[in-house]
């Protein structure tokens, strides 16, 4: 028998179901699509998340259903702008997707289970609309987790989030610096919570840190600059951010897990395997992972070839400025390149949402209907 013909063998004997079932590692879905989250459910994943670069995917690989979806909304709510419906479209994906992960929530007593959502990133100066924006998911159903950019403005909305009960992900983050800001906002709201006497048992906030993108930016400044450096060091920058950021973690005993996002290859996950953290997949990496003979055996406590670091180090100062613990103050969080280009990202896939609600809405009379 070939082995195209052998039997696939159950999800939870995969690498991934692997992964999960013998380390603290878990395991998140990096979509709210539907048919995306109960591939991963099936091997053990325990949460999701989504971004507006996510939402607007969904929306592509389902255009009749949300294109219809928002003619219904604007003949009910005859008064709504194009921005309303866009939000209305997101709370109801969000609606959708929740409940195949209550299962989880209830099992783990709200430290899994989770559905992020992410908050206006148009508001990313604003701690006050962020929080605002955030309060409103949080009714959305009892398992949302609500996104907050480890910028200025958002280390105070994710503060405040905390002190109000809320579960923060921290996401548009790259460096150990932004990294331990927020946890250490995430822990002030906590205190806060529990000295006022409220209950803060359930919270199960987590600080991400987008991998693929320290790399994909260091990548950017290879061809921009003209930089010879080792090319097989460039694939070890997220990785060697994330650790250093791990072993702080674990120094400072914050509450905040540490999520590794932004996918780009194998190490971004078998590396961190056997931390006690959260690795968020798309499907596409997942099936690749699932169907890979990768080792699943721990890797988190190994460190990165001290002469990888120094390569990176050498070559590149933004690199630096993510790795080391002082490499960037609070004020230029914003500023940091990895940051402005996913915040430019971020909200160029909100725009094409907007557009794609506008088009449903007013239909195109230069473009015959059913071509």
């Amino acid at each position: 028998m070939s082995l195209a013909q052998l039997p696939a063998p159950p999800l939870a004997d995969t690498p991934l179901g692997r992964t999960i079932a013998t380390t603290a590692t878990d395991i998140w879905n990096d979509s709210c699509a539907l048919d995306e989250l109960e591939y991963a459910i099936s091997f053990g994943a325990v949460g999701a998340t989504a971004n507006p670069t996510i939402v607007t995917d969904v929306w592509k690989n389902e255009p009749a259903l949300w294109r219809g979806r928002v003619r219904e909304l604007a003949n009910e709510r005859r008064t709504a702008s194009e921005a309303d419906l866009a939000w209305a479209i997101v709370d109801e994906m969000s609606v959708r997707a929740a409940p195949l992960l209550m299962p989880a929530f209830e099992a783990h007593g709200g430290r899994q289970g989770r559905l992020s959502t992410q908050t206006d990133p148009t508001l990313h100066r604003s701690a006050e609309a962020m929080l605002s924006h955030g309060l409103h998911f949080v009714g959305l159903a009892p398992n949302i987790i609500v996104k907050f950019p480890a910028t200025s403005a958002g280390l105070d909305a994710m503060e405040e989030a905390s002190a109000r009960g809320v579960s923060v992900n921290t996401t548009v983050c790259f460096s150990v610096a932004q990294a331990v800001a927020a946890a250490e906002a995430i822990d002030r709201g906590i205190r806060r919570r529990e000295a006022a006497g409220e209950s803060t048992e359930a919270m199960g906030p987590v600080v991400t840190i987008m991998m693929g993108r320290v790399e994909d930016w260091l990548r950017v400044q290879t061809e921009r600059d003209g930089i010879v450096a080792d090319p097989a060091a460039l694939p070890w920058s997220g990785i060697a951010v994330f650790k250093r950021a791990y072993g702080m973690f674990r120094e400072r005993g914050f509450r905040a897990r540490l999520l590794g996002a932004a996918i780009r290859h194998h190490y971004h996950w078998s590396e961190l395997i056997g931390g006690d953290v959260v690795i968020t997949l798309p499907s596409t990496w997942q099936k690749r992972f699932n169907a890979s003979s990768v080792e699943v055996r721990p890797r988190m406590d190994d460190p990165v070839d001290p002469a990888i670091v120094a390569e990176l180090s050498s070559h590149y100062p933004d690199f630096v400025r993510a790795y080391e613990p002082d490499g960037l103050t609070r004020p230029e969080f914003d500023a940091f390149p990895p940051t402005a280009r996913t915040l430019r990202a971020f909200i160029a896939s909100y725009h094409d949402l907007l557009h794609q609600v506008t088009d449903a809405m007013i239909p195109n009379p230069d473009v015959r209907a059913g071509s």
